[in-house]
Parts: C-alpha cells; sequence; structure tokens
C-alpha cells in the first residue's frame, strides 16, 4: 500500500515537472527569475527574427551579450550590453537580479552589465519581441521598466523610436563594439531639427532641416508613412525619429559605421546584406568641406566653389584643393558700409543659388516667402535667407555661412544670397557680354554657312516653308510671347519649367493623332518624347474650353507645390498665345481603370498588386489631406484618375477640381458642384458642402470596385432591381453574403479575409453622413489590421434606383461630365 502511494506521488510529481518543462520550453523569447541563460544559450523572438545571446565580434575571443538577425551570423550585433566591459572567458550568465534588474554576470556573479532601473522591486521578466526590442517589464501589469530601444547601440531598426535625447553611437572597430568616436542624433537649433552625425564634439554630417516629409539636404530620400521617415513633434523642444518599411520578407536597418557613416542595409534573402543608401556618398557629405561661404558639389573638379559675390580667402591653398580656409566677400555691403562710415548707396541685393542644401544654423520664422525676403533686407547682419513651404522662412545671421551644397532636384532649396548692388550689376553684365558674344558667333556662323552652301540653303528654305504650311493645318501658329496671357499670374508659374510650343510640337509630332492618348473636357492628352529620350504625357488645353482656364491654374498652383511618390508629377508648362498646355510625367500602363474593368487586363490585377494600389491611393490621400503644408481636397478621386506606372504603382492625377484648404479649415460650401456622378459624397452633390470626408466617399466607392471589379454607375444585379454597386454591396452586408461581391480573379483561401475586410472598410467609408465615415489616416490603420475590431457600417447614401451614366448626371442645375480615359475630366456647369 505504502509502495503504491509512493508510485502515485511520484508519478504526480513527474506530470508536474513536465508540465513545467513543456511551460519552459514555450516561453523561448522571455528571461524569467530564478532562470537564466549561459554561455552558449539563446532566447529567440516570437516571430523567428531576432536572437540574444553570446557573441563574440570578427576576430575577437572576448564575449558580448547582443541581439542579432537569426538568419545571420554573430559578427556584428544590432545591439550590445556590455559594450565597454567584455567578457574575458564563456562562463558569463543573463538573468534577473534580486532588485529586478536584467543583468550580465560573469563566472564570479560578479555584475558586468545592468539595466539600472530603479524603483520598487516586483515580479518581472525580460522578453525580446519581435521587433528586435529587448523589454524588462513587470509581469503583474505588463508595464515595461526599461528597454534596449531606448539604449540603442550602433543600429537604427524599424518602429524604434529615435528621441532628441537619446544617440547611436559607432563601434570602436569591427572587433571592437566599444563605444566610438562618432555619434549619430537629433539636433534642434532655433525650433529646426536635423539629424547630426558628430566626430567627438565636432559636427562631421547633417541632413539639413526636416519640412515636413524629408530631410531637404538628404537627395533622394524616402518618402514618409509606410517606406520612410517620420519626424514627430513631442512639443518643448523634443522631436522623435522613427520610420517604416512595409516590405516584411526584407530585413532593413540603418547602421554607423566605424567611419562615421549612416548606412541603410537591406537583404531580400535572408543571406547577404546589400548598402541600399549611405550619408557619405562623396567628399562634399562632410560637414564644412569648402569653408565659409563656400559651396561644393561633387560633380565638379575642384569640388569645392565660392558663393555668388565672394572670393577664395586664401588662393595659394585653393590651388592646392585645401579649401579650410574658405571665401570671403568681394565686395562690402551697401548696409555695413553706411553704418561704419555713413556712405550711402544702392542697396544690397540676393543672387540666387539653385538646389542646395542650406548652410548649418538657421534662424526660423513663420514670414511668408516675400516678408522673408524683406525682413532680411531690412537686417544688416542677415547674410542670406531661403524658404521652404514645409518649413518657413530661414534666414543665417551669423558671421558666416557653412557647409553648403549643390543637391539634386529632388532635395535642396534655393538659397537667396545677400550681396553688394555692384555684384548684381556685375552678374548683368556678364550676360550681356555672353549673349553679344553668342549673337556674334551665331551671325558668324551664319553668314559662312549661307556663303558655302547657297544653293542648297536655298533649296532647304523651300522645304522648310514646305513643312510649315504643312503644320498649320495640325495646330494654328502663335507669334512667341514674353509675356504669359493676360488672365496668367505669372507668379504662379515663376517655379515651373516652361516649354516651348514648338518644342511639344515636336515632342508629339505636332500633336499627331496616333499619339492621342484620350480626351477630356480640357482637351486632348498626347503621348510625347523629349529631345533627351524623356517621354511626357502633353495635356493641351482646348480654345473652346470656356471653363479651361481656371481648371488650368488650378492644376499649375496645385501640382507645382506636392511632391510624393503616389503623386503624379507635373514637369512643367508651356503658355504662348491662345495655347496652354501642361507636361506630366508619362505613364506607360495609363489609368486604373483601363486594367480594372477590362476583361483580359484585369487577370494582370492579382489581390497583392491590387492591395498595393488601394495603399498607393491612401499614402497619396494622407499626404494631400494631412502631410503637405497645403491641404488639398481633390474633389474627383476616381479610377480614370488613378495613374499606373511601369510596375502598376499608383500615382493621383488630374488636380483640376481641388481645392486648397486653410490651416482652421474643415469644410467648405460651392454653388459649383463639379466631379463625378457615383463618386460624389451624398454632402456634396445635394448641398455642395465637401471636405476631406469627401475624398474619403470617393475612395470608399473606388475601394470596393477595386475588390469587386466593377464600375460603381454602371453595375446591374439581375436577381435585384437596377442598382448601383454601392447598393449591391449594402444588401450583401445585411444578408452577411459579402463574398458574393469579390471578383473570382482574386478570390482566394489565402487572402479572403484581407478582402473582407477592405469591403468592410469600404462601406465604412460610404455611410451617408460625413461624421460616420474614418479619416484617412484611420482607414489605413484599419487596411492593415491595427485597428482590429471595426464598427459596423450604417445606412449608405444613393444606394439604389440612383444610377445614371457615368458620362452624364444632373444636380441643382449642374451638368457634370466625365469623358476620362487617362488624366483629364470634363466638367461644364450652367
Amino acid at each position: 500500500m505504502g509502495l503504491d502511494r509512493t508510485i502515485n506521488y511520484l508519478s504526480y510529481f513527474l506530470v508536474l515537472l513536465s508540465s513545467f518543462c513543456l511551460e519552459l520550453g514555450h516561453a523561448t523569447d522571455t528571461i524569467a527569475a530564478p532562470n537564466f541563460i549561459k554561455d552558449s544559450e539563446t532566447i529567440i523572438s516570437n516571430d523567428g527574427d531576432f536572437i540574444l545571446g553570446f557573441f563574440s565580434p570578427a576576430n575577437s575571443t572576448y564575449r558580448y551579450v547582443g541581439i542579432w538577425y537569426a538568419k545571420f551570423s554573430t559578427t556584428h550585433a544590432i545591439w550590445v550590453a556590455n559594450r565597454n566591459n567584455p567578457l574575458k572567458s564563456t562562463s558569463g550568465v543573463v538573468t534577473i537580479s534580486e532588485d529586478g534588474n536584467l543583468v550580465v554576470l560573469d563566472g564570479e556573479k560578479n555584475i558586468i552589465w545592468s539595466s539600472n532601473v530603479t524603483g520598487s522591486v516586483s515580479n518581472r521578466s525580460a522578453q525580446l519581441l519581435d521587433s528586435g526590442n529587448l523589454v524588462l517589464q513587470e509581469n503583474t501589469n505588463t508595464s515595461i521598466m526599461w528597454e534596449s530601444f531606448q539604449h540603442p547601440s550602433d543600429s537604427f531598426l524599424p518602429k524604434m523610436k529615435l528621441s532628441t535625447n537619446m544617440q547611436l553611437t559607432s563601434w570602436k572597430s569591427y572587433s571592437d563594439p566599444g563605444v566610438g568616436t562618432f555619434s549619430l542624433r537629433i539636433s534642434v537649433f532655433y525650433n529646426l531639427p536635423e539629424i547630426y552625425i558628430w566626430n567627438g564634439s565636432s559636427p562631421y554630417w547633417r541632413s539639413g532641416p526636416w519640412n515636413g516629409q524629408l530631410f531637404i539636404g538628404i537627395p533622394k530620400m524616402p518618402s514618409r508613412y509606410l517606406d520612410g521617415f517620420n519626424l514627430i513633434d513631442e512639443k518643448q523642444g523634443l522631436f522623435s525619429l522613427i520610420f517604416e518599411f512595409s516590405n516584411k520578407s526584407w530585413l532593413l536597418h540603418y547602421v554607423l559605421t566605424t567611419e562615421g557613416n549612416l548606412v541603410e542595409t537591406y537583404s531580400s534573402n535572408g543571406k547577404d546584406w546589400s548598402i541600399e543608401w549611405s550619408s557619405l556618398t562623396s567628399e562634399c557629405e562632410v560637414y564644412g568641406k569648402c569653408g565659409a561661404f563656400g559651396s561644393c558639389n561633387s560633380k565638379n573638379s575642384p569640388i569645392c566653389s565660392c558663393l555668388k559675390g565672394f572670393e577664395p580667402k586664401n588662393i595659394e591653398e585653393w590651388t592646392r584643393e585645401n579649401w579650410t580656409s574658405g571665401c570671403v566677400r568681394r565686395t562690402p555691403l551697401q548696409c555695413m558700409r553706411a553704418n561704419t562710415t555713413g556712405e550711402d548707396g544702392k542697396k544690397d541685393g540676393f543672387l540666387k543659388v539653385r538646389m542646395v542644401k542650406t548652410p548649418s544654423l538657421a534662424n526660423w520664422s513663420a514670414a511668408f516667402e516675400d516678408e522673408c525676403k524683406y525682413r532680411c533686407l531690412e537686417n544688416c547682419s542677415c547674410l542670406a535667407y531661403a524658404y521652404d513651404s514645409g518649413i518657413g522662412c530661414m534666414s543665417w545671421t551669423r558671421e558666416y555661412l557653412i557647409d553648403s551644397q549643390q543637391v539634386s532636384s529632388t532635395g535642396g532649396v534655393d538659397l537667396y544670397v545677400r550681396v553688394a548692388s555692384s555684384e548684381l550689376d556685375r552678374k548683368k553684365e556678364v550676360k550681356v557680354i555672353v549673349i553679344v558674344t553668342v549673337v556674334i558667333g551665331i551671325v558668324f556662323v551664319a553668314v559662312c554657312t549661307l556663303f558655302l552652301c547657297r544653293r542648297r540653303a536655298k533649296h532647304k528654305a523651300r522645304k522648310t516653308r514646305s513643312e510649315e504650311n504643312n503644320m498649320r493645318g495640325t495646330y494654328p501658329t502663335f507669334q512667341r510671347q514674353e509675356n504669359l496671357a493676360g488672365n496668367i499670374n505669372q507668379d504662379k508659374l515663376q517655379e515651373l519649367p516652361i516649354f516651348s510650343l514648338e518644342e511639344l510640337a515636336s515632342a508629339t509630332n505636332s500633336f499627331d493623332l496616333s499619339n492621342k492618348l484620350g480626351q477630356g473636357g480640357f482637351g486632348p492628352v498626347y503621348r510625347g518624347k523629349l529631345l533627351d529620350g524623356q517621354e511626357i504625357a502633353v495635356k493641351r488645353l482646348a480654345r473652346t474650353s470656356g471653363q479651361g482656364m481656371q481648371e488650368f491654374m488650378n492644376e499649375v498652383t496645385v501640382i507645382s507645390k506636392l511632391q510624393h511618390r503616389n503623386l503624379v508629377r507635373l514637369l512643367g508648362g508651356c503658355v504662348e498665345g491662345e495655347e496652354k498646355l501642361l507636361v506630366y510625367e508619362y505613364m506607360p500602363n495609363k489609368s486604373l481603370d483601363a486594367f480594372l474593368f477590362d476583361p483580359i487586363k484585369r487577370e494582370l490585377l492579382d489581390w497583392k498588386k491590387r492591395f498595393n494600389i488601394i495603399e498607393g491611393i491612401c499614402r497619396g490621400l494622407l499626404y494631400l489631406h494631412r502631410d503637405s503644408r497645403l491641404r488639398i481636397i481633390h474633389r474627383d478621386l476616381k479610377a480614370s484618375n488613378i495613374l499606373l506606372d511601369e510596375e502598376l504603382n499608383p500615382k493621383i492625377s488630374d488636380f483640376g477640381m481641388a481645392r486648397i484648404f486653410g490651416g482652421n479649415e474643415d469644410q467648405a460650401d460651392t454653388k459649383r458642384v463639379v466631379g463625378t456622378y457615383g463618386y460624389m459624397s451624398p454632402e456634396y452633390a445635394m448641398e455642395g458642402r465637401f471636405s476631406e470626408k469627401s475624398d474619403i466617399f470617393s475612395f470608399g466607392v473606388l475601394l470596393l470596385e477595386i475588390v469587386c471589379g466593377r464600375k460603381n454607375a454602371s453595375f446591374y444585379d439581375h436577381d435585384e432591381e437596377t442598382m448601383n454597386l454601392l447598393g449591391f454591396a449594402w444588401n450583401m452586408w445585411k444578408t452577411d453574403n459579402m463574398a458574393v461581391l469579390i471578383d473570382p480573379k482574386v478570390l482566394k483561401p489565402d487572402f479572403e479575409k484581407e478582402i473582407l475586410r477592405c469591403i468592410h472598410v469600404g462601406l465604412l467609408c460610404v455611410q451617408d453622413l460625413a461624421k460616420d465615415r474614418p479619416t484617412v489616416s484611420i482607414a489605413i490603420s484599419m487596411l492593415r489590421s491595427e485597428i482590429d475590431d471595426l464598427p459596423s457600417p450604417r445606412q449608405l447614401g444613393f444606394t439604389a434606383n440612383q444610377t445614371a451614366p457615368e458620362t452624364q448626371a444632373s444636380y441643382h442645375n449642374q451638368s457634370i461630365r466625365s469623358i476620362n480615359n487617362v488624366t483629364v475630366t470634363m466638367v461644364h456647369g450652367r
């Protein structure tokens, strides 16, 4: 009897022990007291991407505790605990100490490293999260007491928040992870946040200030939201930098190298790291390379030159390519002469330096561009000014300008450098000399050519006249006008590259019908190719369009100020005589409707491509509504206004109907309702009220069309009376039969849950009341499953018996037409 009882107790003990071990086996991402991990043991994040354990760098026998990517070797860890205090043997352990801290102990139980958390001690554990963040947390309430993301080493990972009071520090060498000489942190001077890399206490590289979208000194910087940086204003002078990368199958992070170079490294195969971007692409990136009042351009030889109005301070050093002495002003400023000697004369002016990374240590104000120039001119200590729509007015009032650099057209701003009036006159004299020289040269060549080839020239002249007569049959010939048409505001076009009518006629083969992409209310759109081989799309405003001028200027005003990967890019314009043309980047796959509603091409749009298009439209809409300095309401969002590039990435186009909102505006009224029937929200179509929620309604319709592969306004169900797609979707929602809506071309079990979520979000976006619809940022979170519990949609507007042809609709004495194959929309108001 006693033996049986003993066996029963032993069996019970073994079951408990098995359960305990099984529980430990599941908790592979956690260290909880009194457990520990010793050298050669590791913990791994739940998704298997990150490992915490002991490692030795290349060419080193010292042992460190660090975190590294599971798919790669341990030669370089993204985070190191005991950076400056390595273990000299393999006897170390990682555990939770009696005071509740995460610690590294050596073989004699001495503390080599500690998280150093103070306060009350309770039941704590350390967990390695899927993001690569190691957190020390209270087990009772899961509150985080300490995290490695707030104590980074040399690496910056997605979802890590790098705050103003934090910094990355380089390794001493590739075999020593100790704190090196280089550090990276967000520095804020006069309310302008920038990223600085410091070599000890001296600046070594900087990004240029943040303009709400990017750091303006970094050419080709990724745009924000899913693939790029976002700088968060935490108030009281504190900022936090984060970045996201939407492709979860790739590994990506930033590393501050031992040489002080910030590099973006990625791996698409889990085997090799590749460098996508680096901060030190040339010598020009080194801070102050060309000294005071110098400007660096890596494409020139030598790379350093003086700013306009300045000359080398020490010409001998410059000839030896030692530019540290910098430059000095050629002519003293008038205001300085007036202050010292009382001398009067012409006022100083500004010389424009195009597309530069602005000098360091700028003053900031909220002044507009004209006021910015006036303030600088009235302040004798102001050396230069620049204006960026996302930043405001920047000016420099110190002893010198330093760290100016020429950048490409995708980064930088125009810098206006203060110079004496004589420097402005000198610039005019140089222009005159150049013009006279060119004219004399042209005349000389022309005379020689005529003299040598007289007969042939006559023949060519006759041929040229014949060709010109033929061209007049295609479009009228107009006199070249130096001034734009009377009702064009030239100030709005001063930033826009200007093409000549002859140049665009040549690019489009005299606007030949074979190059015609589509026809809209403003006129036709043609495909063309410039002399440098760049393909373009030319929107030619019809002279018979009575509505055209307003929409033409609206596009110039709006699009020329917008830069985003999901918005179509305006390359330039042309206004000569009665001709008004806009030049856009050419989109080889035309518009979304050409694929989505074509029975053959729609098969090219699998669900991944469709969801990528949905996300791209969201990113573009988020930029228009929230992230750009100008708040834009598009008012004509539809499938034909979504253009597709060669990789089927979407770009929102056609801003002729767009409205710009001021900082305090959230809605407006209009008596002129414009847009496309079937995409207009009820409050806009019926009452003329529009807001961000009007665009959200249009997006909801578009989202349902993308999922269903059917047009809203031409939908017909054989089992029901005629209704639009919204009405059918609402009926399917009520009967819990949403799967019927899904395009059979994309309906697969792996994607069904995500597709049904998209339909749910689409129905929330097209609700009858604007207040019930989500904002674009909330819609994005819903689509990405960051918001788990979605509310049920309420009764929709325009659900049944309200369809009409997309090409014609009428509301409140408004006639609305849309004939849009590429980028244009026809609108007639009565």
